[in-house]
């Protein structure tokens, strides 16, 4: 059943990847052109680019240790769901410096050194910033494998302060942002722990 998993996995297209990354911000799209942003527009076109930046972070986290724990393989569709975090991730932030501080760079300065969860923000938007320059192959010719590999070890304190940040920003008993940090506190416990694929997870060879 694995092996045949993979072979699908294998047959789908990368661009299949980059289309389903596209849907959610076509549905943003479509809420802004039919009104069904509720009340605060603004705010919620920021909260939903984050949201998503922050599943597509996780998926990306995910995908060494399914294939450590089980042996499918999505590793050929990682680069992608990194490229789509951080897009997601950059109109993130755009939304807040343009349409919710207006370019007031002073006012923006001081609310990131005021607020935590400001801070947590554009850190990890600032950690995401190297991996999103250099996934291509010319970064890792050039970096070579054991250089490019460490660099992209950034992407572990980025999660975490990408949880930490929308968690700082509940105000009442929500879950989801709970769920998030527990997810992604998981997945980087499991790639320390589990190291190398399990047994029944391993290819048989011939």
């Amino acid at each position: 059943m694995r092996r045949s998993l993979n072979d699908a996995l294998r047959r789908l297209p990368v661009w299949a990847v980059w289309m389903g990354g596209a849907l959610p911000f076509a549905l943003i799209l479509w809420d802004i052109f039919t009104g069904g942003l509720g009340v605060d527009p603004v705010a919620e076109i920021e909260h939903r680019l984050g949201r998503i930046a922050l599943y597509f972070l996780a998926a990306g986290l995910a995908v060494t240790p399914l294939l450590r724990l089980t042996g499918v393989t999505l590793m050929r569709f990682r680069r992608a769901l990194g490229v789509l975090c951080f897009a997601y991730a950059a109109l993130h932030v755009l939304t807040w410096v343009v349409m919710d501080m207006g370019l007031l760079w002073g006012q923006m300065g001081r609310d990131i050194l005021k607020r935590p969860y400001l801070l947590f923000g554009m850190g990890a938007f600032l950690l995401l910033l190297p991996l999103a320059v250099t996934s291509n192959n010319l970064s890792l010719r050039r970096m070579g494998g054991a250089g490019w590999r460490r660099m992209h070890k950034l992407v572990y304190p980025a999660a975490l302060l990408a949880a930490l940040h929308w968690l700082w920003t509940i105000r009442v008993n929500e879950i989801t942002p709970i769920f998030w940090v527990v997810a992604i506190l998981a997945l980087l416990a499991l790639r320390l722990v589990i190291r190398r694929p399990l047994a029944w997870a391993r290819p048989k060879r011939a």
